[in-house]
């Protein structure tokens, strides 16, 4: 611990010794990068912790509640407690950008303009290095969605549940393409999205529009990716979901004509 105590940091012009608590945090947040520690590990005992770190109680506590405020670990109080290493969230990242974005008066329609740019090139990606694995990824959601729309009221499925399946879909595009930036990026964006997608639901979107064939058409349309995808048609995968894209923009924002700033989104 004496090695940790001995680093500085600058604020401005001032030097500025760390608390003891943000070296440890800083150390457990090393290990938890490196994946030295994995998600879904419990971390040390609090009395273990304190004499490896030869720290106080307070002091553990307060670099605990630095990684939770992170969403790296969840602490659980009692006899039976502990802190865990969570799995990364993209929606905290989501939030972070959202937050960055407000300052600047952002608004939805513009966040889902850059989906437009990355999310087909994302899947242009997954054809060129696509898998059996990723299409069976991508035809269970399909099969999800048709379950819906069959249990639904004349073909009609729950919207919520739709649209969290839906998700899945486009997360599964990202997350396989291979390549870990754009996953990322582009799920931090689709989160947001989804954010507002989620609220405008809850305001009764689309429910004059809640017809079987905007569904069906839906399913063809993934269904269509899903075979230029297996095809290694990268051009086609390309193209085809920029304009599947384009077209779900003008129902996700059919009834927000006013540009809905994030601010909206978050709070």
């Amino acid at each position: 611990m004496s090695e940790l105590v001995r680093g500085v940091a600058q604020v401005g012009t001032v030097l500025r010794a760390p608390k003891t608590a943000e070296l440890i945090a800083t150390h457990l947040r090393r290990q938890i990068v490196k994946g030295d520690l994995k998600p879904g590990e419990t971390l040390p005992s609090e009395v273990n912790l304190m004499e490896q770190f030869g720290v106080s109680r307070p002091t553990l506590r307060e670099a605990f509640r630095i990684l939770e405020v992170e969403s790296l670990i969840g602490v659980r109080r009692g006899s039976r407690g502990g802190a865990q290493v969570l799995e990364p969230d993209p929606m905290v990242a989501a939030r972070h950008v959202g937050f960055l974005l407000q300052i600047q008066g952002t608004t939805v329609q513009d966040v889902y303009e850059a989906r437009t740019l990355t999310e087909p090139l994302c899947a242009a990606m997954l054809a060129r290095v696509r898998t059996d694995d990723d299409l069976d990824a991508l035809r269970a959601v399909v099969d999800a969605l048709r379950n819906l729309v069959a249990a639904g009221f004349e073909k009609v499925p729950d919207i919520a549940e739709w649209s969290r399946t839906t998700y899945r879909f486009h997360e599964a595009i990202l997350q396989r393409c291979g390549n870990k930036t754009l996953a990322v990026q582009g799920s931090v964006l689709a989160d947001i999205v989804d954010a507002h997608l989620q609220q405008a639901l809850a305001k009764g979107l689309g429910e004059r529009d809640n017809v079987p064939e905007r569904y069906q058409k839906t399913l063809r349309s993934y269904a269509r990716l899903i075979d230029l995808v297996d095809a290694r048609d990268s051009d086609g995968a390309e193209k085809h979901w920029r304009k599947h894209m384009e077209v779900a923009a003008g129902y996700l924002f059919l009834h927000d004509k006013k540009n809905t700033p994030i601010v909206d989104l978050f709070g």
